[in-house]
């Protein structure tokens, strides 16, 4: 689709007039040869990046923008670079008097740089090294501060590089990520039908339908993702960047993370609360997305109850801190400031049972999600020989408390309660 368009902003039937401000979006071979354009007025430039992705395109991007004042913060390459508050500092305390940043990476990178350039007042464009994940054109800078994972609401870029001869040459597991992104929005837009029927969440068709022909661009492309063809590359990340453009739309990550993304949210957490190994972002999220599945088909496996169930507030915030350790009080917080656990729902439930479980089964089963990650040589055995089944069952019960936003998690805790789910 032309992605440039998009930007211009859509006056929607849901009432919203939908804007992104990114000026420019370059996904084609050779892409990075429109940065010496974009960066013409600017002297004094940042370079962001790790030692993998500068090894994957610093030298083309330095050689476009040839006779600038360069500076360079190069993170260490051997370690999963953290975005928490050492991080920031490191690119913060390197700005000196930076008129521009440019960050070379991804997921992370990608973060740091829409966080320091909001908080700072510069513009920075992002030169992607890999199809990994959807927020290169959202606003939710994915931070982790105080040990809590937080999407802050950040700026744009100015500009996306996404240079196919790049993109291509990416691993292979942040190629098979990007996919497994892609297959998450399943749970993630079923999760915002159900929100919006059971909370009045704000819901728009425009940006949920398009949201889902991103989905459907992208599944038969499994063969060629892996076989690093280039049309196929060149679909997966205009699938990204245009569901990132529509969080901005939305106003939030809601079209694209749900259930799935908090599961993952879990493993990284908990992963570095614990020094324990967890997979990169969008498979976890991939197969994360098979538990969802499989809770949603719990749920329509059987009436609902008449109560549902809440535990004693001393049992439920020793959980927390047993589970959460270092970030226990600000997930105990964030609930407490909810309310969650003292909403009683059954009556909505009751009322609007038919109506659940029909967008409760317009998601696709765990089947058919296993059957399309097996495409993209995405083998579920990999994430339980990895995760216990204790972990995974402490995920579905706790990964919901680490944000504020309803999901088909927080029904089947409703009405499984503290049951084994796994």
């Amino acid at each position: 689709m032309d992605i440039n368009n998009l930007l211009k902003g859509v006056h929607c039937e849901c009432g919203k007039y939908h804007a992104c401000d990114i000026d420019y979006v370059y996904i084609e071979s050779g892409a990075i040869n429109h940065l010496s354009e974009i960066c013409k007025n600017y002297n004094n430039i940042l370079i962001v990046a790790d030692e993998n992705t500068f090894a994957a395109a610093g030298d083309i991007t330095l050689n476009a923008i040839k006779n600038k004042n360069i500076h360079k913060t190069v993170f260490s390459g051997e370690k999963i670079l953290v975005p928490n508050e050492n991080a920031i500092n490191t690119v913060t305390e390197n700005l000196d008097n930076a008129e521009i940043i440019v960050g070379i990476g991804s997921g992370v990178i990608q973060d740091l740089c829409k966080y320091v350039s909001f908080f700072n007042n510069i513009p920075y464009v992002i030169v992607a090294t890999a199809p990994s994940m959807d927020g290169y054109a959202s606003n939710g800078a994915a931070m982790i501060t105080d040990g809590m994972k937080v999407t802050y609401s950040a700026g744009l870029p100015k500009a996306i590089i996404g240079d196919i001869d790049v993109l291509k040459n990416a691993p292979i597991d942040m190629i098979k990520a990007g996919y497994g992104d892609i297959i998450g929005k399943f749970s993630a837009l079923n999760d915002w039908k159900l929100s919006h029927l059971i909370n009045g969440e704000y819901f728009c068709d425009y940006i949920y339908n398009l949201t889902y022909e991103q989905i459907k661009a992208t599944i038969n492309l499994a063969d060629g993702i892996l076989k690093r063809e280039e049309n196929s590359i060149k679909t997966l990340m205009e699938a990204l960047v245009v569901i990132g453009i529509l969080m901005s739309f939305a106003g939030s990550s809601r079209p694209a993370s749900g259930s799935e993304h908090h599961l993952s949210h879990f493993f990284e957490i908990t992963g570095i609360i614990n020094s324990e190994e967890y997979f990169p972002h969008g498979i976890d999220v991939a197969y994360s997305t098979v538990i969802t599945s499989e809770i949603r088909e719990k749920l329509l496996s059987q009436p609902f109850k008449d109560k549902i169930y809440r535990p004693k507030t001393a049992d439920y915030q020793s959980k927390m801190q047993e589970i959460y350790k270092s970030v226990a009080d600000g997930c105990i917080e964030l609930q407490n400031k909810i309310g969650n656990y003292k909403t009683d729902r059954s009556d909505i439930y009751k009322e609007k049972e038919t109506e659940i479980k029909k967008i409760l089964a317009e998601a696709p089963s765990a089947e058919k999600i296993k059957e399309l990650l097996s495409l993209a040589d995405l083998d579920i055995k990999e994430f339980y020989n990895l995760y216990n089944k204790e972990k995974l069952n402490d995920a579905v019960l706790y990964a919901k408390d680490l944000k504020d936003r309803y999901t088909v998690l927080w029904i089947n805790y409703d009405y499984f309660g503290d049951e084994e789910n796994v």
